[in-house]
């Protein structure tokens, strides 16, 4: 029978899948303000796991070569182009942390004409949230889909079935069926990122971590990088840069809270996020309850009809 947070609500997803005695929930921090646009992420991602290109097409989206998450794009950069402010709008420079090379002393490269920028870069290395509640380990039929002793949510290739129940599940349009390209791996099954499960259970940092060279992917035990990352926030604030928010930390979201959450610059939308994503299996105990009262309902009324017409 499902409990009452079965389907919704702040829990340790491990704990609550059935682990008697999980490690600490793992997962990644990722502060926008201090990417780079670099895709070392996205190179390591696809070395380590095997995950296929599909050609590196000019989108017209900036920088941007990959477009959105996929079954063969599970880390991906965006780069969205905005217009400079006007003068009386525009907020003084300061310093974001960001790591830098430069002259002795400087601490940055002067840029010839950098003031003359009509427009700014917001990158962001987007990524499966592996949320609390997952709908799309809900939906599975298979099994393929399960939680894992790190709260992470991993699919497994050889009992997923392609039935593709999960796609339309995911608030985020994250998980996808493989279509190609010709000689890849597991075409028609869904795939997605996995949080590099096998290098989680021997004690390594998953590889987009590992190469982001700003630190911009921080990868760590959950609770302590919502720490780290309301920590962030305060600096950011402290240092003038009011528009700085997280993005999918709150256990009490409609997620949950997810184990992949960000520092935004912007809001979520212009990072192709949705505002207020919502599990889409939330209702599914209320909707069960319905259909067997409606159920229950329909038997009783045929019953007495059948009795009517003997009496």
């Amino acid at each position: 029978m499902l409990r009452k947070n079965s389907l919704f609500g702040p829990i340790d997803p491990a704990a609550e899948t059935g682990y008697a005695d999980p490690p600490p929930r793992k997962g990644f921090f990722t502060d926008t303000s201090i990417c780079i646009g670099c895709k070392a992420c996205e190179v390591a991602c696809k070395e380590w796991n095997e995950v296929p290109d599909e050609g590196f097409d000019f989108l017209g989206l900036s920088y941007d070569n990959t477009g959105y998450l996929n079954a063969n794009t599970w880390r991906h950069v965006a780069f969205i182009e905005q217009p400079r402010r006007a003068p009386e709008q525009k907020a003084p420079p300061v310093e974001l942390g960001m790591p830098a090379m430069g002259p002795e002393g400087t601490g940055a490269t002067e840029v010839a004409g950098a003031d003359q920028m009509d427009f700014r870069w917001l990158m962001s290395s987007d990524v499966c949230k592996h949320c609390t509640h997952a709908a799309c380990l809900d939906v599975c039929p298979t099994g393929s889909l399960f939680r894992t002793e790190f709260g992470t949510v991993v699919v497994q290739p050889d009992v997923c079935n392609g039935c593709g129940y999960c796609v339309p599940a995911c608030p985020y349009g994250v998980i996808e069926r493989r279509k190609g390209p010709e000689g890849a791996s597991n075409v028609g099954i869904a795939q997605k990122c996995t949080l590099c499960y096998d290098r989680l259970k021997v004690g390594e940092h998953p590889a987009c971590a590992k190469a982001c060279p700003t630190e911009s992917i921080q990868f760590g035990d959950v609770e302590e990088l919502r720490e780290r990352a309301d920590r962030r926030v305060a600096e950011l604030h402290e240092a003038g840069i009011m528009d700085a928010r997280l993005y999918g930390n709150d256990p009490d979201d409609g997620v949950g809270g997810a184990g992949a959450f960000f520092l935004l610059l912007d809001e979520p939308e212009v990072y192709g996020l949705p505002p207020d994503p919502v599990v889409t299996t939330k209702d599914l105990p209320h909707m069960f309850n319905r259909a067997s009262t409606a159920g229950v309902a329909l038997l009783a009324g045929a019953a007495l009809v059948f009795l009517g017409r003997r009496g």
